[in-house]
């Protein structure tokens, strides 16, 4: 009797022994030398085997060493109707997908009911340290019965319910590939980095989860999130959820004028810049325009003067003292709720920081200080905070009620990242974001590029068929 093909794990591959009889199974293989075998990407186990099983051959299975991993939670919450959509969703997919909700409508806990609905080793991994520290409070809390453990800061942990750094999880991905049924991916549009998208290429898990609040990147890379994780299985905005699962919230444009003095030194930087930019034919409207500016000016003291120029012109639209009169006037109006002042660069933060005695977080701020400056904004010791990106994701700010975006970029996901710092639920809580422009600026189309789409937008909804479309008995699939 012949022997049966086999399936082996080989540092983020798979190797194929003793090839099955029949065609299917070569669109995944290719011949190595090096071992005289065939090679298949690890990200191919799933769609390998259910291949393989339609055709009714059998394949020993030596590759998989994720096992079961039964979650009963210590307490139950009643899901919103979003998360159980959400999560049906999921499962008609073949628990392969990924969900967009806002932040603070509950992914976390989206993927808790996810975890407990496929009960196999899991890993769930995050872009930073804090949103680490925050899935391990979550999950020693949810499921105190099971050791729950780190992999990054640190700590090197191997345990069956693992939450790992992008940064740990890519360097280990060769020996981790193997260990996990479940793949859960938050902030999963930072997956499909050239370094970090190794840890679900090198993985077999047949179950993957990808969260975010703002799924698209500049580069289109998230396109391949599909391959990675599976399709969009639901999306949601803010404007859907509020009233329920979020606060409800509006969104205020103030305009500023520049001073005189203000006006005039920004037009005669601007004719400078668009003057250099109008010699090299660049414009600045086209998906080259930045990148072919920044090489022409370095090729000329013309350019290096026209790239200065560009760069005070931005300043003073960023900090024109008219946005800190409207500041100083928005934090007397909103005082002593929790208020964040978000900006682009740094030197504003510590501008703002300086003049109205406001605490500040930048990437500068140590770790320790970080936590401890946090812990007195959500206990309200400290009412307001200023920052410049580093709270754009990853970190819990419950408390917070007002934003106020005194500067910012063209990213329509740091305005979503930003508005939902302030969407968590509270008794009677009508959040505020403040949108402070200076009139007559370049500002006016950044503000129009991260408004392109607009939280009380109609939602991007796209939804997986009625029935489940796969059933995986061999390996070994919970049911629906």
């Amino acid at each position: 009797m012949p022997q049966p093909s086999r399936l082996t794990f080989d540092r983020g591959t798979l190797i194929l022994h003793l090839p099955p009889a029949g065609h299917s199974w070569v669109q995944f293989a290719t011949w190595d030398d090096r071992i005289e075998r065939f090679r298949l990407p690890a990200l191919a186990y799933r769609p390998f085997l259910e291949a393989m099983r339609a055709e009714g051959v059998a394949v020993v299975d030596k590759a998989r060493a994720f096992g079961a991993l039964q979650l009963t939670p210590a307490t139950e919450v009643t899901p919103f109707a979003h998360q159980l959509e959400a999560l049906r969703a999921w499962k008609r997919s073949g628990r392969r997908g990924v969900v967009v909700l806002p932040t603070g409508s509950g992914k976390t806990y989206l993927a808790q009911l996810a975890m407990q609905a496929t009960p196999r080793s899991t890993l769930v991994v995050v872009p930073t340290l804090d949103l680490m520290h925050q899935w391990y409070a979550h999950l020693r809390a949810a499921f105190p019965d099971v050791e729950v453990g780190l992999l990054g800061g640190g700590s090197k942990d191997r345990t069956p319910l693992l939450i790992a750094t992008y940064d740990s999880a890519a360097m280990h991905a060769e020996t981790l590939g193997n260990r996990y049924g479940l793949l859960v991916f938050d902030e999963c549009h930072h997956l499909p980095g050239a370094f970090y998208r190794a840890v679900a290429e090198y993985a077999l898990a047949p179950y993957r989860l990808g969260l975010s609040a703002t799924l698209e990147r500049s580069d289109g890379k998230h396109a391949d999130l599909e391959r990675l994780i599976g399709p969009v299985v639901l999306r949601r905005t803010p404007a859907e959820l509020a009233g329920g699962a979020l606060a409800e919230h509006r969104v205020v444009q103030i305009r500023v004028k520049l001073s005189a003095a203000e006006r005039a030194r920004y037009d005669a930087l601007i004719g400078t810049r668009n003057a250099f930019l109008a010699q090299q034919g660049i414009s600045l409207g086209t998906l080259s325009g930045w990148g072919r500016f920044v090489r022409a000016s370095a090729r000329s003291k013309a350019g290096r003067a026209a790239m200065l120029a560009h760069r005070e012109a931005r300043a003073i639209a960023f900090g024109t003292e008219g946005k800190l009169r409207v500041l100083a006037d928005l934090l007397r109006r909103h005082f002593p709720e929790r208020t964040l002042v978000f900006t682009d660069d740094n030197a504003t933060v510590y501008r703002v920081s300086q003049d109205f005695l406001i605490p500040a977080i930048t990437h500068q701020t140590k770790v320790k200080e970080r936590h401890e400056i946090l812990a007195r904004f959500r206990s309200g010791a400290y009412p307001v905070l200023v920052t410049s990106r580093v709270l754009n994701e990853g970190v819990d700010v419950p408390a917070a009620k007002v934003a106020v975006v005194l500067s910012g970029t063209g990213s329509t996901r740091e305005y979503v990242q930003r508005l939902g710092r302030i969407l968590r639920r509270g008794e009677g809580k009508l959040a505020v974001l403040y949108e402070v422009v200076a009139e007559g600026t370049s500002e006016e189309g950044v503000s129009r590029r991260r408004r392109g789409e607009r939280p009380e937008a109609p939602p991007r909804f796209e939804r997986i068929g009625d029935e489940e479309t796969v059933t995986l008995d061999d390996l070994g699939a919970p049911g629906p």
